[in-house]
């Protein structure tokens, strides 16, 4: 059984590194939620265990559609079944805008309040810094344009019977933790305190112990 680290947006697989699981990369692979997911399942062998932070939940949940025979566990880390909202949908827009006109820096200068509390790690800050500034602007752009119009997969998360995992930051403006409350009813949830949108990046104490726990509960 393989368990499938998946990333977040603006970083990349690297962002995976000090867990030792498959990381594999997410640009690339076209700009829809579904063509990332059916390249995946195809380039993955056998059963899966997915954890998926923000963007890579959002794949997480179109795998679990497509494959959901596959599945024998998912984690949605800083991440949400439901679809944008029409705001956050016209904001998406924005976002494009400032990648093709600021590339990589850009996007990272919008994000990083967002990304992380005011009071984080420099260390921290800096190393996600290195990933983002890394990214091509194209590719960035296709995969806003994958979570601006992915479907709600509500109902694909409510309806796996496989063990199911969320976790999120104390202080995340984009899943704050009243929301994950209302969509991990009935399953586990897990808050890490002072931490923003990226609660598993950098070995945040607790994390690794709560992922490894979590693939034993999934038989792997």
């Amino acid at each position: 059984m393989n368990v499938v680290l998946l990333h977040a947006l603006p970083l990349d697989e690297r962002m995976w590194a000090p867990y030792g699981r498959t990381a594999p990369r997410l640009y690339g692979r076209g700009n829809t939620m579904d063509a990332w997911a059916a390249s995946l399942l195809d380039e993955l062998d056998g059963e899966l265990v997915l954890v998926g932070a923000s963007m890579g939940g959002y794949c997480a949940l179109a795998m679990a559609q497509q494959a959901p025979e596959r599945v024998r566990g998912l984690a949605l880390v800083g991440s949400r079944p439901d679809p944008d909202t029409p705001e956050r949908r016209e904001g998406r827009a924005a976002t494009i805008e400032t990648i093709r006109s600021e590339g990589a820096a850009g996007l990272w200068e919008a994000m990083r309040p967002k990304v992380f509390p005011p009071d984080a790690d420099p260390e921290i800050v800096a190393a996600a810094r290195v990933l983002a500034l890394d990214q091509k602007p194209d590719e960035l752009v296709a995969a806003v344009e994958a979570i601006r119009d992915r479907a709600d997969l509500t109902s694909v998360w409510q309806s796996l019977s496989v063990p199911r995992l969320v976790v999120v930051g104390s202080a995340d403006p984009f899943v704050p933790v009243a929301d994950a409350q209302a969509f991990a009813a009935g399953t586990e949830l897990q808050v890490f305190e002072g931490n923003g949108h990226l609660p598993s990046f950098k070995r945040v104490p607790g994390f690794r112990p709560l992922l490894d726990a979590f693939a034993r509960r999934c038989g792997a």
